[in-house]
């Protein structure tokens, strides 16, 4: 299997599905919930049939000419969009092996996309940094997965995080509301962020944040006499962890708060993901509770 995709995890996840919880347009009939009512929906395309599908939705007149069994799509039987933004700075290099946060967030990345195809709904990967450095649009097709996958493996970070005023710009760009994965390390003014996420719900956007963060980060486990080099910013600082530790601790759960509160406020999907942690109980877990409050 390619990089990036992982069996166990993708198996778990296929099993649990990714639902669209709030109203979005041009959503299949019985998976979603659709803004479109009554019987002025339009035909959009024929797509093939696949075990599953409503027999009733067959066009035998299709079939007569070609022979091949195809479902009529109208506008409210389309697939959703989602759209995975992935943050590429540098200060998601940070961490060693399976803990590095870059490739923890390529291996989210992959998997929701994966799970997203596969359940015949729509991905765009949009990755960034300061600015957009791939933006893909978005496919319901299998072989859109090749794509992403490539891009995931030649993302090579060189610049530093700016994510708010690209969320606007995600926000004007995509009309037709959706689901939106945003999958970084924040590492941001919050306050820009938030601004950024607060357009995006105001257009109707279910808006899911994965707060992506190694444990040394959270937890700052450092001893002795260390040398700290920026990722993101040419500097470096040598100090004794221990004399800083309870300074540095309060700060990073003030951003916390900052940042929880603000995705609260504006009902924003929060999920802090912790490199240390397996990604397919982390994953499991936002499944498990995005499905049962959808059921409420």
């Amino acid at each position: 299997m390619p990089a990036y995709l992982n069996p166990s995890i993708l198996s778990r996840a296929e099993a649990l599905g990714i639902e669209a919880r709030s109203i979005v347009e041009g959503l299949r009939v019985g998976d979603h919930k659709s803004p479109f009512r009554g019987f002025s929906v339009e035909f959009v395309q024929h797509r093939e049939y696949v075990p599953g599908d409503d027999t009733r939705h067959i066009d035998w007149k299709s079939y007569g000419r070609s022979e091949r069994y195809t479902i009529k799509q109208y506008e409210q039987e389309t697939n959703f969009t989602a759209t995975i933004l992935l943050d590429g700075s540098k200060s998601m290099q940070y961490g060693d092996g399976a803990t590095n946060k870059l490739e923890f967030a390529k291996l989210l990345t992959a998997t929701l996309a994966y799970v997203i195809v596969k359940q015949r709904d729509s991905v765009a990967l949009n990755i960034f940094d300061e600015n957009w450095r791939v933006q893909l649009p978005a496919s319901s097709s299998m072989a859109n997965m090749n794509v992403i996958l490539h891009a995931l493996e030649a993302l090579d970070p060189k610049e530093k995080t700016s994510i708010g005023p690209l969320l606007e710009q995600i926000a004007d760009r995509v009309r037709r509301r959706g689901l939106v994965f945003i999958v970084s390390d924040v590492f941001d003014d919050v306050e820009t962020f938030l601004k950024g996420v607060k357009h995006l719900r105001f257009q109707g956007h279910d808006v899911t944040l994965f707060h992506v963060m190694h444990p040394d980060e959270i937890a700052f486990p450092f001893t002795g006499n260390v040398k700290f080099d920026g990722l993101e910013v040419p500097e470096e600082i040598k100090t004794r962890p221990h004399l800083i530790r309870p300074a540095y601790l309060r700060v990073v759960q003030e951003y916390f708060d900052e940042l929880r509160s603000g995705c609260d406020a504006y009902r924003v999907d929060y999920v802090r993901a912790s490199t240390d942690v397996p990604l397919e109980q982390t994953l499991s877990k936002y499944l498990i509770t995005r499905l049962q409050m959808g059921r409420l």
